[in-house]
């Protein structure tokens, strides 16, 4: 970090920077750390054994230094993880376009649990993650979608922040009223779900309406001169995620490595095919395929979940090179070369 910079998240928070770091990946939660930042695990596909045994490989790596987990809490999912009762709701039209892709990309059947699949996303397994958070070291529970108040009252009781991502400055009030320490005013750039509203646009809109509570900038904040436009639009620091997917420590196959490296902004796109929300990534054949005016339309989460859960799995496990994909930013612009989180930090 060329220059000293710090805002009163810092204070909060005990970190030495005020840049928040989104990832699906231990080994950079780790090295966030270390370089000053406040990482964010997200934690939202994981089991509560898999969460376990993420905070326990971080807590031996960083000690007591701070960091948060990440939850998706999607509204009207249903009561048990039950696959069963999902499949049954899947619409025949929909089966056989995936079978169509399988078919035309020549996909092996995956041999592992998919990602999206190994459970179903419903208030049950909602629950069992909640609960393994609040049982948790960890400082900070961070909220994609959703932000229960009573989740909210409960973090507060056991000593914890709680941070919500908002699109618009009437998600940011509601999640104001429940209590919220934190506001991300997340822009239509950034990656996966995302909404309507560019960064620049929302943030001030977002910090007026946000009084004493901190809020940090997101979507398309990829270099230091996104940092201090972020903070001089009111910001207290910034949530950055798509700048850590080249790095070593993510680890990403080299396939999805290259796409990325060689993407610009206009080479991502929001899309339904992934979980039926809005989804930004970059552009493959999947995308050209769910984009086809013949394609069925996308259906609600977590149906889609099923639907194209155990193909997803397949795509990557066999390494079917077009159409493997992954979440990105508008900001990927800035990532066109693999590095160490120190050197992207720098």
């Amino acid at each position: 970090m060329p220059y000293q910079l710090r805002t009163n998240v810092c204070d909060m928070l005990g970190m030495q920077y005020p840049i928040f770091a989104f990832t699906h990946k231990v080994q950079v939660v780790i090295a966030i750390s270390r370089a000053g930042g406040f990482p964010v695990y997200g934690a939202t596909r994981d089991t509560p054994e898999e969460i376990e045994q993420v905070v326990r490989e971080v807590r031996a790596a960083i000690g007591n230094r701070p960091f948060g987990l990440n939850l998706v809490l999607p509204e009207g999912m249903p009561d048990e993880d039950n696959r069963d009762v999902i499949e049954a709701q899947i619409p025949e039209g929909h089966r056989k376009f995936v079978k169509g892709l399988v078919e035309k990309f020549d996909v092996p059947p995956k041999t592992k649990p998919a990602m999206r699949t190994k459970f179903i996303r419903s208030k049950e397994m909602n629950q069992r993650q909640i609960d393994t958070v609040m049982n948790s070291d960890v400082p900070l529970l961070a909220f994609g979608i959703g932000a229960p108040p009573e989740v909210v009252q409960e973090a507060h009781r056991r000593g914890k922040k709680v941070l919500a991502l908002v699109g618009n400055p009437k998600h940011a009030v509601r999640a104001l009223n429940k209590g919220v320490d934190l506001l991300v005013a997340q822009g239509h750039e950034s990656a996966a779900h995302t909404g309507n509203i560019t960064t620049f646009s929302l943030v001030p809109q977002v910090v007026d309406v946000a009084g004493n509570v901190p809020v940090l900038a997101a979507g398309g904040v990829a270099t230091g001169r996104h940092i201090m436009a972020s903070l001089a639009l009111g910001a207290q620091g910034v949530w950055c995620g798509t700048s850590w997917l080249l790095t070593r420590e993510w680890g990403l196959d080299p396939i999805i490595q290259e796409k990325l490296a060689a993407a610009r902004s206009e080479d991502t796109l929001i899309t339904r095919s992934e979980s039926g929300k809005t989804f930004r990534q970059i552009r493959s054949a999947w995308s050209e395929e769910w984009e086809n005016p013949e394609a069925p339309r996308p259906l609600r989460m977590p149906l889609q979940d099923v639907l194209v859960g155990d193909l997803l799995g397949a795509i990557l496990e066999h390494r079917v090179a077009p159409l493997m994909h992954h979440a990105a930013g508008q900001g990927i612009a800035y990532s066109n070369k693999v590095q160490t989180v120190q050197e992207v930090f720098s």
